[in-house]
């Protein structure tokens, strides 16, 4: 019994696998401008499962985004091209989120809950999350080495794309790119 418990596990991994690779080929061609920084992976690359909290302490790990593609961005209030970037993670969401996507934007180190508070509302920022990574385990354990820092994760959980530096994620390209990752038609 172990043995095709064993056999379907793989077999699922397999079938997943092979779709992220099919969406890949398909998006890496349409990067264009600042999302010709997006790097894919030849095999998705696992997460970590440190903890991460909300601004009310509730926590979370990156498996509560299980079954979705995320646009996974690490940032800090402190960070000028974090701060550049956050408009447009804003609006990817608005454009994209919904039950199979969603934009998740974590501030890591120290970032004090009312400079956040003050940056969205000075921004605009109203359909992003405030999530806390305090003591970088996250960021750590995903190897987010400066910032900003941005990873599209599969569904099946998996890291399979990273980009380093800011980029224009509500633009024509980056929209591109995660429809054809998802399978979506264009709008």
């Amino acid at each position: 019994m172990r043995v095709l418990k064993l056999i379907a596990l793989y077999t699922a991994l397999a079938l997943s696998a092979n779709s992220a690779a099919a969406g890949i080929d398909e998006a890496q061609p349409l990067r264009e401008g600042t999302m010709k920084k997006l790097l894919f992976h030849g095999l998705g690359k696992n997460t970590s499962d440190a903890v991460i909290t909300d601004a009310e302490g509730n926590e979370f790990t990156l498996a509560d985004w299980g079954g979705k593609y995320v646009v996974l961005n690490f940032w800090a209030t402190w960070c000028a091209p974090c701060r550049k970037e956050m408009p447009a993670l804003d609006a990817l969401q608005a454009e994209l989120g919904s039950e199979s996507f969603e934009v998740v934007t974590i501030a890591t180190g120290k970032n004090p809950l009312p400079a956040i508070t003050k940056f969205f509302d000075e921004n605009g920022i109203e359909n992003l999350p405030i999530l806390l990574d305090p003591k970088t385990e996250l960021s750590r354990g995903m190897s987010a080495l400066g910032l900003p820092v941005t990873m599209i994760l599969h569904p099946n959980g998996l890291e399979i794309a990273r980009m380093q530096g800011d980029a224009e994620w509500s633009g024509e390209s980056a929209i591109a790119v995660l429809r054809a990752l998802m399978d979506l038609p264009d709008s």
